[in-house]
């Protein structure tokens, strides 16, 4: 089976370290401050995403966090700044084991007979992870050894990472295992993970444990074709069954009969391709399957529909078995994901899918499919990603925690996205990017989910024409009604490292061109945000409507306004804000607001519009922070992560940007991205075409330094441009007459324009002609004070 072409993500570079797990299901009670019993962690109070009545999954679990448990180990956290192990954990807190005999004890509040635990544990020095054991005990006898390791973390350098402990910026540090304990545990039962060893692992972080009552497993449904019993498939995991699992299924989709996977672990070493059929196992504890071919890394156990290209699979059905994998890189290019293809009228039903690179990455055109009340845990890259042509599709009662990149994400690339669904979810903890977004996508809903602890470059809630093929040419820009309703964020949004200030907890993006459409997020819960509550940037978004939205806690503003557009505003109330002025907004009136009754904590006239991000002041829902470590939880670390750029560096970047017209996805935000690989071009034939920034205040700027991408691919061009000054954005005094300037890839591709250092808040060049292409192009617009 040929795999349709896959473009990189084009995420940005980042850096630092994450943490990274697997999950458990929880039952939605209300948001309140979780109240920690009495124990020797003493974690700070903070609100759960597993308590919020009646949005996100409804999970089979019971969930205990370590820093409320009894445990003779160090509390860590609670802290959000990137690149620290509590800032990976969830509720930013845990707790560290260093010594033999440390534990963590969890007493059980409902009858248990299996658990799964988030941990950590140390790279070692080949970067390839190591493999230790933790004991856990009931009622302080019994010990069993459960395996943990690190080799599914510590991921390393820019994106998409790798696994060279030499490089720079670890992050991704946390992992999932998961026991059966053999008989049901009453409620009131003491359960211990203590350390009995510190020879194979110097410590051992617990972030959290997941208390469960497994049913037994399900048997073959009358008349199903059995992978052992009929085929001869292994169940013990030490022979490859990839072929005669795939002839089951061949032969359940001519025969018209269910397939079973029995109990077992079955060892799959490439795709299994399924086409109207049904494939059941006995349940996701019970039924395995898992894999990788030993000399081509990129084939690796998934569950694949045959590629849209090759006519797409449909009328099938994945239900009550596992897709564990043996993932411990990104490779964007490798078709290593759990579920996979183009699935038609298919559906996905209590699949646990993890350490695989995308939960479920699916490439259309395709229709009317659902992935249901599963699991999706420990990737390296999405959760799932509805990509290229999906349409009337949802995901719904699942649970998802530590991707490697965005938790649910809807790519409308070239071909619409369509009436697709995201509801009643619960994602937590994206190691980058966003917990739920769409990319472009006609009458989306997002809706009844809840989103916690966004770590970096992302948002919670994010709608967006952004990334490649997201444009109204084709018809897959964000257009008609996109629904968000009834969401509870916690803890969202959070630095991004290449505009060095914070994106908010919901976030609106028109990069590749304005968004105009109808959007309406109602009802919904805003908590604890790590910046700012909402947020615009890179170009105008217009049609927002906010109704009956309660924001308590912004870290930095209720609303941060870096683009233009229009909003109303009804029965939006917000409290706990950082900043004494609650907007700040340096685009003026090209941000509308109109206001309808029922608003407070969050307007102000004038607004801020400093030039300098504050520092983030982190609550718990209104509580301040606390814990051990640093007293004050914003002191910067090495590479500060939220202070602006020096006034001695590059004033430009990162700064907020406006342009006349740009060529498919060429916005003029590369220019100012600290990336001369990426770059602006305006719209083609149209001279006189201009690019503006915002330095945020008046600065007296005395050089420039315009830059195209270094490649030896860029011919040698004169471009024709002029630079003119203003300090209010409406009168523009000329700084530099127009004139040729000639950027020659063997030289640098770049030119330097000297100015006469009159003070100006907003810089704008203005092309006139270039010999290499019929627009204006810059990768880089550098400005400096010297």
């Amino acid at each position: 089976m040929t795999p349709p072409p896959r473009r990189p993500l084009l995420r940005r570079s980042l850096s630092a370290s994450l943490s990274l797990a697997l999950a458990a299901f929880g039952t939605a009670a209300a948001v309140v401050l979780s109240s920690a019993p009495a124990a020797q962690a003493a974690g700070v109070p903070a609100p759960s995403p597993l308590a919020v009545p009646g949005r996100g999954a409804t999970v089979p679990f019971k969930e205990q966090e370590a820093e409320y448990a009894a445990t003779n180990g160090t509390l860590i956290g609670p802290n959000r700044l990137y690149g620290t192990l509590p800032s990976e954990a969830s509720g930013r807190q845990a707790v560290t084991l260093d010594a033999v005999g440390e534990y963590v004890e969890f007493t059980l509040t409902a009858p248990a007979n299996a658990m799964s635990f988030r941990y950590s544990l140390p790279d070692n020095a080949a970067g390839s992870g190591r493999d230790a054991s933790i004991d856990v005990t009931v009622n302080g006898a019994s010990p069993k050894a459960v395996p943990v390791t690190s080799k599914y973390g510590w991921y390393y350098g820019g994106y998409p990472f790798n696994n060279n402990p030499g490089d720079t910026n670890p992050h991704h540090f946390y992992d999932e295992a998961r026991t059966m304990f053999g008989s049901t545990l009453a409620a009131g039962t003491k359960v211990r993970l203590q350390v009995s060893s510190t020879a194979a692992s110097p410590s051992f972080t617990i972030d959290l444990a997941d208390f469960e009552q497994v049913a037994a497993p399900t048997g073959k449904p009358s008349g199903a074709l059995d992978v052992v019993a009929d085929f001869g498939a292994d169940p013990t995991g030490a022979a490859d069954s990839t072929a005669k699992i795939q002839a089951a299924v061949d032969a359940g989709k001519a025969q018209g009969k269910e397939v079973y996977l029995p109990r077992g672990t079955f060892q799959v070493r490439d795709h299994i391709v399924v086409d109207r059929v049904t494939l059941r196992g006995a349940g996701p504890w019970y039924s395995v399957l898992t894999g990788r071919d030993p000399s081509n890394r990129s084939k690796a156990v998934g569950v694949y529909g045959k590629y849209a290209a090759e006519g797409g699979s449909s009328n099938v059905t994945l239900k009550d078995f596992a897709i564990i994998g043996d993932i411990r890189e990104r490779v964007d290019n490798d078709q290593v994901n759990a579920i996979g293809g183009a699935l038609s009228n298919s559906t996905v039903d209590n699949v646990w899918m993890q350490h695989t690179k995308c939960g479920a990455w699916v490439d259309g055109p395709m229709d009317n499919f659902t992935i249901k009340n599963s699991r999706i845990l420990d990737q390296t890259a999405d959760g799932v990603n509805f990509h290229y042509g999906v349409t009337n599709s949802t995901v719904t009662n699942t649970f998802v925690r530590n991707t490697g990149d965005d938790g649910l994400a809807m790519w409308a690339e070239n071909v619409p996205n369509v009436k697709n669904k995201f509801t009643f979810n619960t994602v937590i903890l994206p190691i980058l990017a966003n917990n739920i977004v769409t990319y472009g996508g006609k009458d989306i809903t997002l809706s009844d989910n809840v989103m916690s602890d966004t770590l970096t470059n992302g948002g919670g809630l994010h709608i967006a024409n952004r990334y490649p093929g997201v444009n109204s040419g084709q018809g897959t820009a964000v257009s008609g009604t996109t629904t968000a309703a009834r969401n509870t964020l916690i803890r969202t949004g959070n630095n991004d490292y290449n505009w060095q200030f914070g994106v908010g907890a919901i976030w609106f993006s028109g990069l590749n061109e304005p968004i105009n459409a109808t959007v309406n997020i109602s009802d919904t819960e805003i908590l604890d945000s790590s910046y700012a509550a909402i947020h615009l940037i890179e170009g105008a978004t217009n049609g927002l409507h906010f109704d009956r939205v309660r924001i308590d806690g912004a870290g930095t503003y209720a609303l941060q306004i870096q683009a233009p557009g229009t909003a109303t505003f009804t029965d939006v109330v917000a409290t706990h804000i950082a900043q004494s002025n609650p907007i700040h907004n340096c685009v003026g009136s090209g941000f509308r607001i109109t206001r309808g009754s029922g608003n407070s904590g969050w307007y102000a006239d004038p607004p801020a519009c400093t030039g300098t991000w504050p520092a983030p002041v982190w609550t718990n829902g209104g509580v301040p922070g606390g814990g051990s470590g640093p007293t004050d939880p914003t002191d910067p670390p090495t590479d500060p992560p939220t202070d602006p750029p020096a006034e001695t560096g590059n004033l430009a970047q990162g700064r907020n940007v406006t342009e006349s017209g740009h060529a498919d996805v060429y916005g003029a935000s590369n220019a100012v991205d600290g990336n001369a690989n990426t770059y602006w071009e305006s719209t083609n034939h149209a001279f006189p075409q201009t690019i503006t920034v915002d330095l945020g205040a008046a600065k007296t700027v005395k050089r420039l330094i315009l830059k195209l991408p270094p490649a030896a691919a860029w011919s040698t061009r004169t471009q024709t441009l002029s630079v003119s000054g203003s300090t209010d954005n409406a009168t523009y005094n000329s700084l530099k007459a127009s004139a040729g300037y000639t950027f020659d890839p063997s030289s640098g591709n770049q030119a330097t324009l000297t100015l006469p250092g009159t003070a100006s808040r907003y810089l704008r060049l203005t092309f006139t002609g270039n010999t290499g292409w019929p627009a204006g192009q810059l990768s880089e617009l550098e400005a400096y004070s010297s």
